[in-house]
């Protein structure tokens, strides 16, 4: 296994449109949204256990969920776990992680991946990701996972590339558009033009420190001033300042979309970000009526369609409805159409407004 091949997992994230399963004090990354036996945190944890060493792997998280990743994850030690102070999305929490990497490895190549995505072919996926680290290792690049759109979904981004793929399969990105509504997301479906950015980044520390330094100056400069206290017993005093005083700015919007050398690599896997409850639907064994449904007392009469999510020992019992969305975790219950999900969010606002915090 490659000692200088490193992955940086982001999972500091509340996940809010999974209420109530996902809250602040547990959130959906530490939860086994699907029933496989593992969290979504340690599945993305064993993906890339077998594509760099365990001590090359850095899980960056809020300080207050450092210990359950160390619940989940007792094979890493506990300086790979960075603790964000608060959250400032993805440009601080990667500046962050680069200088704990290249402090032990100035030639790393580095893997950037979310803790709660859904990988459904784990060997496409290593091939692939072995590829891009190569490539970035030897190569002044930023490369990002593309992947083939199946429907004009308006809750991705998207990325638009040039037609020319280089020899090594990769393609020079044109064009970022995030989130688009739905008439542009039916156009490019049908342009044959744009995959779906899967939130996944390879580069070598180099590369990216080089676009840091180009794009997002103050930024860098700022963590780099604690070069002599990562690893240390003032580190964390260090990175609360920084963070209190960064600006909040995704590595998308702040590098990707103006770096001019970005690139693309088509995925070759089926990929989900389990984004929403209607995924763990979509992706979950139905019954005959289209029902998925995690309990051992659930009772279904005339009714289809609908996802239910409940406690063992709790009954539940529907009848002549469609296309609901049923889950109850620790007391807190939602029921909500699968087509109004989406305000799931608006929900979690306005319980956290009206019970000071206490139910989300």
């Amino acid at each position: 296994m490659n000692k200088n091949y490193f992955a940086v997992i982001m999972a500091g994230g509340i996940g809010s449109r999974f209420w109530p399963m996902s809250t602040q004090e547990h959130p959906k990354q530490f939860h086994d949204l699907l029933g496989s036996g593992s969290t979504l945190l340690q599945k993305t944890f064993q993906r890339f256990s077998s594509i760099c060493p365990t001590e090359n792997i850095y899980i960056v998280t809020n300080e207050r969920y450092r210990e359950v990743v160390k619940r989940q994850l007792p094979e890493i030690g506990h300086t790979q776990i960075l603790g964000e102070p608060m959250a400032r999305n993805t440009a601080p929490c990667l500046a962050f992680a680069l200088q704990h990497i290249k402090l032990k490895n100035p030639d790393a190549s580095m893997v950037v991946a979310p803790s709660d995505h859904l990988i459904m072919d784990e060997t496409k996926f290593e091939t692939s990701i072995h590829k891009a680290l190569q490539f970035a290792a030897n190569n002044d690049v930023l490369i990002t996972l593309g992947i083939q759109p199946t429907r004009p979904d308006t809750g991705y981004g998207y990325i638009q590339f040039h037609d020319d793929r280089n020899k090594e399969g990769f393609f020079k990105v044109k064009t970022f558009t995030e989130k688009p509504n739905r008439e542009m997301a039916e156009y490019f479906l049908q342009t044959g033009e744009f995959l779906w950015n899967a939130g996944i980044f390879i580069w070598s520390a180099r590369s990216i420190e080089n676009a840091f330094n180009k794009h997002l100056p103050q930024l860098q400069e700022a963590f780099n001033k604690g070069s002599k206290l990562y690893g240390t017993e003032g580190e964390k005093a260090f990175v609360a300042k920084t963070y209190e005083t960064s600006n909040i700015v995704s590595i998308d919007y702040g590098i990707m979309e103006k770096a001019d050398n970005v690139y693309v690599m088509p995925a070759t896997f089926e990929w989900s970000d389990v984004g929403t409850w209607d995924a763990v639907y979509t992706l979950m064994k139905k019954d005959s009526q289209q029902n998925v449904v995690k309990g051992d007392h659930v009772y279904l009469r005339n009714s289809s369609g609908s996802l239910v999510m409940v406690p063992d020992g709790k009954l539940v019992a529907l009848n002549g409805v469609e296309n609901l969305i049923v889950v109850e975790h620790d007391n807190l219950l939602l029921i909500t159409e699968r087509s109004r999900e989406q305000e799931i969010r608006h929900i979690v606002n306005e319980l956290k407004l009206k019970y000071n915090g206490k139910f989300t």
